[in-house]
């Protein structure tokens, strides 16, 4: 499942008017993020000098001006497809939404776990020298669709597309939720409010209520609030239907706590009893108990209230950080300092490895570039052959193209379908190899981080141990001296 996004980059001024758009072309193109540009492409210009040829289209038109261009994000379901499939998606969707107006640069980025593609456009057109307009509905009516259209031609899920456009709007703000923090705010905040409904007789004290839980209110034209610890207030009817403000106004009146609550009358109270097992306590060696030391230190956030738990975001992270640790050193059964220097020695020797591994598929694959250029260039005429063994001699001229294709596949001593086939093979391969890369990169970084915080723990101790040490030398020489 692919999810589109489009941004729009403003004018930043006379000095300097298409900085975001510079800046966007420069980020979606990092060497790091992109395997040393092996997933940046250009369409209509080439991709070192796309911002300058954006640049000397806007002023041979006379519009450097007002919006620069325009940033469309695809992002592919974690594990769904690997990124040579996403490059050849997101350049399809480029070749397909811009076709030959305008100028763009696409890249897609597998430095994450959900790989996700970049296109960013000019928005001013190299033929026409007409501004690119995004209407309301292009998303559901254009963008979306190409991109479902292309994902369902990879066999990759898609996003349904009701009438109701709200239906995929809200699953990508859920889905970006879930990216961007550890936290659902939606949740919480209709927590707080059901708890401020029912405490409160009337409205003014319902918003006091929301007030001492540290909420952020805005009235206007929609009633909204903001939590601490988050940046943007919050529209209260996208909750749902019960949380508008003239249902908030109706509730307050009509909901308690008896209604949460009901007393049961009459109920006596029992007794439950049940049995548990009891499992023999693991052994853990001392590097074990300090981590899980810390892990039930830090873990004492779970008694808090759940409205403040975004004061606890830093804390998370940590925990999250020292579990993994923790775990690490049961997975190997790490017991001292000499272990982990050898776990480390072995994980190195380990990543190598495996890094020779990816090269030898790669080299591979690159063996097979030309046979898989002309799979493409096949495919893309396929419908035209189609078309054309149908009995429609329209398309005489690409069924030429597609036979000296075919017949050079065959010269080669392949078939399509053998190719195809080929294709699959390596693609499953590489996957392969950059999941046992990733998790070759995580256990060494892991082993790395816990023995530079033993190294910097045993530092500090000396330090400590230097200082407490010369200031008994001071305070016992200023008892030996002489009294005057």
């Amino acid at each position: 499942m692919a999810i589109s996004k489009i941004l729009y980059m403003k004018d930043c001024g006379r000095n300097f008017p298409g900085k975001h758009l510079k800046v966007a072309i420069e980020y979606i193109s990092v060497p790091d993020k992109t395997q040393n540009g092996k997933f940046v492409a250009g369409l209509n210009c080439q991709p070192d000098a796309a911002y300058e040829q954006m640049k000397q289209t806007k002023i041979k038109f006379g519009k450097t001006d007002k919006r620069q261009g325009y940033h469309l994000i695809i992002s592919f379901e974690e594990g769904e497809v690997d990124a040579d499939t996403a490059f050849e998606i997101i350049g399809k969707i480029a070749k397909e939404y811009l076709g030959e107006e305008y100028e763009a640069v696409y890249a897609v980025h597998d430095n994450t776990e959900h790989i996700h593609g970049h296109i960013c456009f000019n928005s001013v057109s190299f033929k026409t020298g007409k501004k690119y307009r995004y209407e309301k509905g292009d998303w559901a009516r254009d963008i979306q669709p190409i991109t479902n259209r292309l994902c369902e031609a990879y066999g990759l899920s898609t996003i349904e597309l009701s009438e109701d456009k709200a239906k995929s709007n809200d699953h990508y703000k859920e889905w970006n939720d879930f990216r961007d923090g550890k936290f659902v705010w939606g949740n919480m905040i209709k927590r707080d409010l059901d708890t401020c409904i029912m405490q409160a007789p009337t409205f003014d004290s319902f918003l006091e209520l929301l007030a001492d839980k540290g909420y952020e209110i805005k009235q206007g034209k929609y009633f909204a609030i903001r939590p601490l610890g988050m940046y943007r207030f919050k529209r209260c009817k996208s909750l749902g239907e019960d949380y508008t403000e003239e249902r908030i106004r109706e509730r307050v009146f009509s909901e308690s706590l008896s209604d949460y609550r009901p007393l049961r009358k009459g109920e006596q109270p029992r007794i439950v009893t049940y049995k548990i097992k009891r499992f023999k306590r693991a052994k853990m060696s001392g590097l074990q108990k300090r981590y899980f030391a810390k892990l039930y230190r830090i873990g004492q956030f779970k008694k808090k209230p759940y409205s403040q738990a975004w004061k606890y975001k830093d804390d998370i992270r940590k925990m999250h950080k020292l579990q993994e640790q923790y775990l690490f050193l049961s997975r190997h059964d790490i017991r001292n300092i000499v272990d982990l220097a050898m776990t480390t020695e072995s994980l190195t020797a380990k990543k190598a490895e495996v890094s020779k591994e990816k090269s030898r598929v790669f080299k591979a694959r690159a063996k097979c570039n030309s046979l898989f250029q002309t799979l493409d260039e096949m495919q893309e005429l396929k419908e035209c052959e189609n078309s054309y063994q149908s009995g429609d001699n329209f398309f005489e001229e690409e069924h030429q193209q597609w036979s000296n294709l075919f017949n050079k596949l065959l010269k080669e001593g392949y078939k399509v379908d053998e190719v195809e086939v080929l294709k699959e093979h390596y693609r499953n391969e590489i996957a392969l190899v950059r999941d046992k890369e990733k998790a070759a990169f995580k256990e060494l970084n892991l082993a790395k981080s816990i023995m530079n915080e033993i190294l910097h723990d045993s530092e500090e101790r000396k330090k400590e141990e230097e200082i407490k040490k010369t200031q008994t030398q001071n305070s016992k020489s200023k008892q030996q001296q002489p009294i005057h």
